[in-house]
């Protein structure tokens, strides 16, 4: 697999020399499998680049899986240019949401006054699976999801390809159980062994005591995660919107430090624009 990052930011996106290093575009990630199909996580703004780059190549045939349906998941979806080209064939994963998600979720995100292009104009030919399995099977990737804990519910997954392992949990509270969420055990053990966990990390925990139940997780609570999982690689994720690069950095030291002086052997950084794993 090749990971890809093209949006990592939380609630909106974000621009001005402080946020050169990790980008502005909220969350859009990009799955390649070795049989090159495409497997892209979320529609935030990141996936206004990802589209031009995908035409650039002249690919027309996508996965689209999301994780829920919170604006700063959706808002870049209208700016997909493949959307717009009748060769575009993209088949998304409905599950958490129900069957009619794309004609209601998406159609709402084009519907006036929200959008001057609406959602019948689409040319791509779109289909959904209506279906919420245990797992999916992608060309040469497993896909397996689990429940976020998140206010109005979403979904995380695992993806497995060659004995590898990748785990996204973006929009995950590892201190709160909202309806429908699991407990940190549960994550642990889903992300056990994980070459690859990306992974919420939003909040310092000063932060943190003004916004619990907002559906986010405190860096260092997601570091313990992954120690705890004893899983390769630790991404941090969800960058909040105030976070500069210096301040991100600050974050990634901290962890380092932890890691250290547990004697890991646990790699940690934050995931910004760009950023690009092998797995």
């Amino acid at each position: 697999m090749r990971i890809k990052c093209w949006g990592s930011r939380g609630s909106i996106p974000v621009s001005g020399e402080g946020y050169t290093k990790y980008g502005g575009d909220t969350t859009c990630i990009e799955i390649r499998t070795k049989d090159d199909k495409i497997i892209i996580l979320d529609a935030g703004t990141g996936i206004r680049r990802l589209g031009n780059h995908l035409i650039s190549e002249d690919h027309h045939s996508f996965h689209i899986i999301f994780t829920h349906a919170h604006w700063d998941h959706l808002m870049g979806f209208p700016f997909f240019k493949p959307i717009y080209l009748k060769k575009t064939d993209i088949e998304m994963q409905g599950c958490p949401f129900a069957q009619k998600f794309v004609e209601t979720m998406l159609n709402k995100v084009m519907s006036p006054p929200n959008f001057p292009v609406k959602y019948s104009e689409i040319k791509a030919n779109i289909t959904q699976r209506p279906e919420c399995p245990e797992r999916i099977e992608i060309g040469t990737v497993t896909v397996m999801p689990i429940r976020l804990s998140h206010p109005n519910q979403g979904n995380g997954y695992k993806f497995i390809e060659d004995n590898k392992t990748f785990v996204f949990l973006t929009d995950n509270e590892l201190d709160y159980i909202h309806p429908g969420g699991l407990s940190f055990d549960a994550y642990k053990e889903f992300s056990a062994g994980a070459d690859l966990l990306i992974h919420d990390g939003e909040y310092t925990e000063e932060e943190y005591k003004n916004v619990k139940t907002w559906g986010h997780s405190i860096y260092k609570t997601t570091l313990k995660l992954a120690l705890e999982a004893g899983v390769k690689q630790l991404g941090l994720f969800h960058l909040n919107q105030d976070r500069t690069d210096k301040d991100v950095d600050q974050m990634v030291n901290t962890c380092k430090e932890i890691i250290a002086a547990k004697g890991s052997n646990l790699k940690c950084l934050a995931v910004g624009c760009d950023t690009t794993f092998y797995l």
